[in-house]
């Protein structure tokens, strides 16, 4: 569970610019480029940022993660603790074509499948008559967040995300301080590396 504030990871990349009363880089931008670090993070490592949790089914058998959800990755059980396993789609057609059909609604889910075309959707089977809810796992996009926010990403990941605003912020000069496209590099690399869990964050070059 995530215990570092937005505001905080902020204040230690504000450090390192000497910028403590946001001057050149204000905390409203800087919170804007957390917001897009996290989410280019997940985007780098789906892993970094996954949800199990309660998704309350549509009648039928087409379903659709929250809105958060990017990928599913697993339905491994129903809200009361039964298992749920999964099954591909073609044996569900073979053996039970009728499958979709809502006379066949229950409310205990025994098969889930992939819809196959997108990552967002899925099938259950029995169909769900609606309001019965399954655990979903699924790769998330990190949330927006205020200044007062605990991050979305796990604390390990707050040296990545310092990375990365060093990296924004030192691109931003870069017009005007040539030789700060080079620091700009070094960070969004330790950024990068961070986040694939290859090496330790780089030290300010200030």
């Amino acid at each position: 569970m995530p215990t570092m504030l937005a505001g905080a990871v902020i204040g230690r990349a504000a450090r390192l610019l000497q910028d403590h009363e946001y001057i050149r880089w204000t905390q409203s931008e800087m919170l804007d480029w957390l917001i897009d670090g996290q989410r280019e993070a997940a985007l780098i490592n789906p892993a970094i940022f996954v949800c199990t949790t309660l998704v309350t089914l549509a009648a039928g058998t087409l379903q659709h993660l929250p809105s958060d959800g990017k990928v599913l990755l697993d339905v491994p059980r129903n809200a009361n603790g039964y298992a749920i396993t999964r099954i591909a789609r073609k044996a569900l057609d073979a053996q039970v074509p009728d499958w979709h059909s809502p006379a066949r609604a229950k409310t205990k889910v025994l098969h889930f499948c992939f819809s196959g075309d997108d990552a967002k959707t899925f099938y259950v089977y029995p169909p769900s008559p609606g309001g019965n809810a399954v655990t979903a796992v699924y790769e998330a996009v990190p949330p927006a967040l205020l200044l007062g926010d605990p991050i979305a990403l796990d604390d390990s990941y707050v040296g990545a995300l310092v990375d990365y605003l060093m990296y924004r912020a030192y691109e931003k000069d870069s017009e005007y301080a040539p030789e700060n496209a080079g620091f700009a590099a070094l960070h969004r690399g330790a950024f990068n590396a961070l986040v694939k869990g290859n090496a330790p964050a780089a030290a300010s070059p200030t």
